[in-house]
C-alpha cells in the first residue's frame, strides 16, 4: 500500500503540471482573442458586448496557472542545485529574448507594409512578448523564492508568505483601476519595494558556492539583469508608439515582481563579489586541514616514509602556491633520495649555490652543529634570490629527535613571496610529516625486537610536544594544567588559543582507546584544533566541523569526546558545547556552590553525518572574580581503591568547595595527593589529565 500510494502522488503532480499548462495556454489564447475583438469594436466604434475586464480576468489566470505550474516543478524539486536553478532561469531568459528578436526581426523587415501597421496585428505580437515575458518572471520569481527560502527559519517564512501573498492579491488591482488611484498603485509600489530589499539579503545559499561556481554565478545573473532590461524596454517601446488594449506596464504585479528579480540579482552580485576574496582563502584553509589530515593518519593507512614525504611536498606546494620544490631525505648524514617538483637536478645544483649565498645554509649549519637544542628561527629560513628564474626561497629542515632526516625547498618567481602565515603553515606540515615518520620508525621497531617500551618513550616526547608547553595566565583568569598517561603515551587532549584580545578558546578531549593508536587520534585532533580555532566559531560549530573532518580519518571503531569552551574576556561569558566528554565543573563563588554542567553531546566520531549537529548544544555562562572552572578527563573520577570504588563526582565538586580559596597550582597539588592516596598507589589504570582555570 505504501507504494501504492506514491506512485499515485507521483502522477497526480505530472497531471497538475499538464491541466496548469494547457489552462494558462487556453488562457493567453483567450486573451489574445478578447483583446483584438475589443480592438476591432473601437475601430468600427461598435458594441464588442464584452467588458475590458474580460482581458484582465483572462492576464491573472494566465499568470496564476504558471505561477502553479512553475512552483510545482521548480519549488518541489527534491534536489537542489544554485547553479542549476541560476541556468534555469538563463535558459528561460534566453528563449524569451530569441521570441522577442524574432518579432523584432518580423517588425523590421515588414516596417514598410500595411500589415505591420495594422493595430489588431502589432496587439497580437504584443501579446507574444507579454506571454513570454510573463513566463521570464513568474519563474525567475520562483527561484529566487527557492534562495531565499534556503535554510528559511519561522520568521523569514513569515515574511515571504506576506510578500508573496500580498504579491498575488495586488492581481486585483487592475479590476478597480481608476485615474484617483494613482496614489495607491504607487503606495503598493513601494511597498513591495521595501519587501524586496528586506528579503533580497537572504543569501545562504552564497555561502555554499566554491570559487569557480561564484564567478559562474556573477555571469548568469548579469545576464538576467541585462534580460530583465531588454524585456521592459521592450514593452516601454510598444506602450509609448502603438495604442494597446491591455499594458502590462500598468501592471502592479509585473512591475513589481520585475523590480524584485532586479533587487535580488543586483544584492546577490555585490554579495558574492564581497566574498570572492575570502572564498579562496576558505578553501585554502580546508585544504590545509585535509592536507594536514593526510599527513596525520598516513601511518594508520600503511603508508611508508616515502609516501608521507610525497604527501608533505603536495601539501607544501598546494599550501603556499609555489613554483618549484625538492625535498632530500637523509640517512647516516647523506642523502638517499630527492623528491622534486617542477625543476630538474641542474637547476638544483644551480640554485643551491643562490641559497649558499643567501646564508640560510650556514645558519642551518650552525644549528645542526649545536644538536638543534634552540628553537630554529623561522625568519631567518626564507630570504630573497639572485637567481633568473626565482625570486625567493624557504627551506625547512625535517628534525626528528635533534636529528636531520632531510631538508624541504620551497621557491617562487617572486621575491618575498612568503609571509608568516606560509612559513607557519610549512612549520605545521613538517612537524606533521616528522612526527608520522618518527611514529613508523617506532611501530616497525618495536615489530622487529623487544625494545617497544624503549622506543615509545620517544613517542611519548613527541605526543606530550602536542600539549602546550606554558599556559596563559593573564589579569582575566589563572591556567594550570595536570597530565599523565597509563602508558608511555595516552590519548587526554588539552589545548587553549588566543583569538583575539577579547576571547580565548579552550579545548579538552580524550582519545578512545589507549597507547600509540590513541597518540595518533589526539595528533589529528590537535591538527583539527588548530585548523579551524581561527575562524572564530562558535562552540557548536566547531565540533560539527571537527566530527566532519574526523569522520573521514578515524577508524570506524575509533572516537573522541571532546569540550570546547569559548572565553569572553569583554563580555565575561563562556560559551560551550560538549561531545560526549565529562561535564565541566563549575564553582560559583557568589552561590558558594560547585556544580556540574548539564549539557547534551555525543562524541566526535560517533554519528558520520550531516544529522551530528543535532545531538549537541550550545551553553553560556557568566563568570565573576573567584569563580573556578574545573576541566578534567574520567581517569579521574573513574580511578578505583584497593575496594573496587571509584572516586567519582561527589568527591571531585566536594574538594573543589573546600579548596576554591587557593590558588590553580595549589588545587591541583592538592587534587593529585588526595587523588594518589584514595587509590593507594601511583600505578595508573587510565590517563588522569584536569585542567583549572580561576577567574580574576
Amino acid at each position: 500500500m505504501p507504494k501504492f500510494r506514491i506512485k499515485k502522488n507521483l502522477i497526480s503532480e505530472k497531471g497538475l503540471l499538464r491541466l496548469s499548462l494547457l489552462f494558462a495556454i487556453l488562457c493567453w489564447l483567450s486573451l489574445v482573442l478578447a483583446d483584438i475583438f475589443l480592438l476591432f469594436a473601437e475601430i468600427n466604434q461598435a458594441n464588442a458586448g464584452i467588458t475590458k475586464e474580460i482581458p484582465q480576468l483572462l492576464l491573472t489566470l494566465y499568470i496564476i496557472l504558471f505561477y502553479f505550474f512553475f512552483k510545482i516543478r521548480i519549488q518541489k524539486a527534491e534536489s537542489i542545485n544554485f547553479i542549476d536553478l541560476l541556468w534555469h532561469v538563463f535558459s528561460t531568459g534566453l528563449i524569451v529574448s530569441l521570441i522577442q528578436l524574432a518579432v523584432s526581426l518580423f517588425f523590421y523587415l515588414l516596417s514598410d507594409s500595411k500589415l505591420m501597421q495594422n493595430p489588431l496585428m502589432i496587439n497580437f505580437f504584443y501579446h507574444v512578448n507579454l506571454g513570454a515575458i510573463i513566463v521570464f518572471l513568474v519563474s525567475t520569481f520562483i527561484v529566487w523564492k527557492r534562495l531565499i527560502l534556503y535554510q528559511k527559519n519561522k520568521r523569514l517564512l513569515i515574511i515571504w508568505q506576506v510578500f508573496e501573498y500580498s504579491l498575488l492579491a495586488s492581481l486585483l488591482y487592475g479590476f478597480f483601476q481608476t485615474n484617483v488611484q494613482q496614489w495607491l498603485f504607487n503606495g503598493l509600489l513601494g511597498f513591495f519595494f521595501l519587501f524586496g530589499i528586506i528579503l533580497s539579503f537572504n543569501l545562504k545559499w552564497i555561502a555554499y558556492l566554491n570559487f569557480k561556481q561564484k564567478w559562474r554565478s556573477i555571469l548568469l545573473l548579469v545576464l538576467v539583469i541585462l534580460y530583465l532590461y531588454y524585456f521592459i524596454n521592450n514593452l516601454f517601446n510598444f506602450s509609448q508608439e502603438f495604442n494597446l488594449v491591455l499594458d502590462l506596464l500598468d501592471n502592479i504585479y509585473i512591475l513589481s515582481v520585475a523590480g524584485f528579480i532586479f533587487l535580488y540579482a543586483l544584492i546577490s552580485i555585490l554579495v558574492i563579489l564581497f566574498n570572492l576574496p575570502t572564498s579562496s582563502v576558505f578553501e585554502q584553509k580546508i585544504s590545509e586541514v585535509l592536507n594536514f589530515q593526510r599527513l596525520s593518519q598516513s601511518i594508520q593507512k600503511g603508508d611508508n616514509e616515502n609516501q608521507v614525504y610525497e604527501v608533505l611536498l603536495e601539501s607544501s606546494n598546494n599550501a603556499v602556491f609555489s613554483t618549484s620544490s625538492w625535498l632530500e631525505i637523509y640517512e647516516n648524514e647523506e642523502t638517499i633520495n630527492t623528491l622534486t617538483y617542477n625543476i630538474t637536478d641542474l637547476k638544483i645544483t644551480q640554485v643551491r649555490k643562490s641559497i649558499q649565498d643567501s646564508g640560510i645554509f650556514a645558519y642551518l649549519n650552525k644549528q645542526k652543529s649545536n644538536n638543534f637544542e634552540k628553537d630554529l628561527n623561522y625568519n631567518k629560513l626564507t630570504s630573497n634570490l639572485n637567481d633568473p628564474d626565482y625570486g625567493s626561497v624557504l627551506v625547512m629542515p625535517l628534525i626528528i629527535q635533534e636529528r636531520q632526516i632531510g631538508l624541504l625547498v620551497v621557491l617562487k618567481d617572486v621575491t618575498d613571496g612568503f609571509n608568516k602565515e606560509m612559513v607557519n603553515i610549512i612549520s605545521s606540515f613538517v612537524n606533521q610529516a616528522c612526527i608520522s615518520i618518527e611514529n613508523f620508525e617506532l611501530l616497525s621497531e618495536a615489530l622487529k625486537n623487544e625494545r617497544y617500551k624503549e622506543e615509545l618513550k620517544i613517542a611519548e616526547r613527541v605526543q606530550k610536544s602536542l600539549l602546550p608547553q606554558s599556559l596563559i595566565s593573564n589579569e582575566e583568569f589563572e591556567m594550570i594544567a595536570f597530565y599523565e598517561s597509563a602508558d608511555e603515551v595516552g590519548g587526554d587532549y588539552y589545548d587553549f588559543y588566543k583569538i583575539n584580545d577579547t576571547k580565548t578558546a579552550v579545548i579538552i578531549g580524550d582519545v578512545s582507546g589507549k597507547g600509540t593508536s590513541a597518540s595518533f587520534n589526539m595528533s589529528q585532533m590537535k591538527g583539527v584544533f588548530h585548523s579551524l580555532v581561527q575562524f572564530n566559531l562558535d562552540s557548536k560549530t566547531f565540533l560539527t566541523k571537527a566530527n566532519h573532518a574526523l569522520s573521514s580519518c578515524l577508524e570506524k571503531s575509533s572516537f573522541i569526546t571532546a569540550a570546547y569552551y569559548n572565553i569572553d574576556h569583554q563580555e565575561k561569558s563562556i560559551s560551550f558545547s560538549r561531545a560526549g566528554h565529562c561535564p565541566g565543573l563549575f564553582y560559583s563563588k557568589k552561590d558558594d556552590k560547585a556544580a556540574f554542567f548539564k549539557n547534551k553531546g555525543m562524541g566526535l566520531g560517533i554519528v558520520r553525518n550531516d544529522n551530528y549537529e543535532d545531538f549537541i548544544d550550545i551553553n553560556k555562562i557568566y563568570y565573576n572574580s573567584g569563580d573556578i572552572l574545573f576541566l578534567y578527563t574520567d581517569g579521574i573520577i573513574e580511578a578505583k581503591n584497593t575496594d573496587g570504588e571509584e572516586f567519582g563526582y561527589n568527591r571531585l565538586s566536594q574538594y573543589l568547595q573546600e579548596t576554591n580559596g587557593n590558588s590553580p597550582q595549589e588545587i591541583q597539588k592538592g587534587l593529585i595527593k588526595y587523588l594518589y592516596d584514595f587509590i593507594g598507589s601511583e600505578d595508573l589504570e587510565d590517563d588522569y589529565t584536569a585542567l583549572i582555570i580561576k577567574f580574576l
